[in-house]
């Protein structure tokens, strides 16, 4: 796979439209008579439809309710009009978040770009591929080939319909496409053994055993998640084409990888402009049954809920020099775990050779290195493990002009924003109650 195909998960935005204005509020009442009615009353004042609306017991000792509205504004005035009109009415009035209708943010102070709360809202991506997927560029192989783009439209059917909850429906492959797929597997899976990390090879076996890998049938993405939510509660969903590198990232919030199932064309099995099937299933997919990888993985997620455009476009470029083309070190060898490398015979042998520059993974510094996406990336950034990365980009994410920090409750599937003193002392409870498990735990090894 090309660089330029990795790239494809981390494509920038650039569409500077903002109307309609996706919003989200936040506030809580008190439980009395009419306190509900008078907020929505107030709302529906101001000529706006709300598009959702959830309650869920609050957090705090005064047993009030929390509300979260999501409507469609005209622009920032008319979200900071429904936030005053809220105040005398409600407690703890917050402008969550809102977003322009391609992934971009308004320019209102005291909010946040908008971002997905609970696994259900990833359901809002599927129509916003920017490129790709149906439609190819005119350098493709396959761009010419009308019965190939005609068979890319079927499969990205499967990603515009795709709900959450849902199972994922099978592909049932062509011959052609599964001798495309032998090609790349066959190349691939020589190289492995010599240049891939040991976590990588770890897994591969189990995904051989487990969901169906091998040179003579593509495996089908519902039996691969399966496999991947045991390992590490990590999903596969799919993906029509490329999203935006928000949605994307944010999307690993949630332990959900967006993943394609069309492969690439046939003309040229051991390269491809973009991810595809390949790809996903060979680069990406062992590493996320490792649970420090999948950790790893969600921290950028995580970091990205909230975060402004430029912050975003930093996150992008540090999971650019880690997920996709990212090399680790173990023992007195420098291995690849990057699915832009794994997924890549040509880059895979070139990264480990002398050629390239390898340098230590410092977020800080990896946010701010330019590269390219149509060639061998001239630098490297080496992690000492991936436990050791996590930290790191925790300690990064830390610095981003953020003004909360968020959690996923992996019980309900929602972010929880940690915006409030009760909300943190919640959430300290709970790791005092994980705490005394583990001290049992410790004694019980003990005795």
């Amino acid at each position: 796979m090309s660089a330029t195909a990795a790239a494809t998960h981390l494509h920038k935005c650039t569409d500077a439209t903002v109307t309609p204005v996706k919003t989200t509020i936040h506030f809580s009442i008190t439980d009395k008579v009419g306190a509900l009615d008078d907020c929505l009353a107030a709302i529906k004042a101001m000529h706006i439809s709300l598009t959702r609306i959830e309650s869920r017991p609050s957090k705090t000792a005064d047993w009030d309710y929390d509300f979260f509205v999501d409507f469609n504004a005209v622009d920032a005035d008319q979200v900071r009009q429904v936030a005053k009109s809220l105040e005398p009415l409600a407690k703890h009035v917050h402008i969550v978040g809102t977003g322009g209708g391609a992934g971009g943010s308004v320019d209102l102070p005291e909010s946040v770009p908008w971002f997905p709360r609970k696994m259900i809202d990833l359901d809002t991506f599927a129509d916003k591929v920017l490129e790709m997927g149906e439609e190819l560029d005119s350098d493709h192989p396959g761009a010419k080939d009308a019965a190939y783009r005609a068979r890319r439209a079927e499969i990205t059917k499967i990603a515009k319909t795709y709900k959450t909850g849902q199972p994922i429906p099978n592909v049932d492959y062509t011959n052609v496409e599964v001798e495309t797929w032998a090609a790349v597997f066959e190349k691939l899976t020589t190289m492995f053994p010599s240049h891939a990390c040991r976590e990588h090879q770890h897994v591969f076996p189990l995904l051989i055993q487990n969901c169906g890998y091998g040179p003579h049938q593509i495996p089908q993405l519902e039996v691969v998640s399966k496999f991947l939510k045991d390992c590490t509660g990590f999903t596969l969903r799919p993906v029509m084409g490329l999203l935006t590198s928000r949605d994307f990232l944010n999307g690993l919030a949630f332990r959900v990888f967006h993943s394609t199932q069309y492969i690439r064309h046939h003309s040229k099995p051991l390269y491809t402009p973009e991810p595809d099937v390949c790809h996903e299933l060979l680069g990406h997919v062992p590493l996320f049954a490792n649970p420090d990888f999948a950790d790893f993985s969600q921290e950028i997620g995580l970091a990205s809920l909230g975060a402004s455009d430029e912050d975003i476009e930093r996150l992008a470029t540090i999971y650019w020099f880690t997920v996709e083309f990212g090399i680790c070190r173990q023992g007195d060898h420098v291995r690849a775990y990057g699915a832009g490398l794994l997924s890549s015979f040509g880059e895979l042998e070139y990264c480990l050779s002398d050629k390239p520059e390898i340098r230590p993974f410092e977020p800080a510094k990896v946010a701010q290195q330019k590269y390219p996406i149509t060639e061998y990336q001239p630098v490297y950034f080496v992690a000492e493990s991936f436990k050791d990365a996590q930290m790191r980009v925790r300690e990064f994410a830390n610095s981003l002009n953020r003004p909360f920090s968020v959690r996923y409750n992996a019980y309900t599937e929602s972010i929880e924003i940690l915006d409030s003193k009760e909300k943190v002392i919640r959430y300290a409870q709970g790791i005092k109650t994980d705490m005394l498990t583990l001290v049992d735990a410790l004694e019980k090894l003990a005795s």
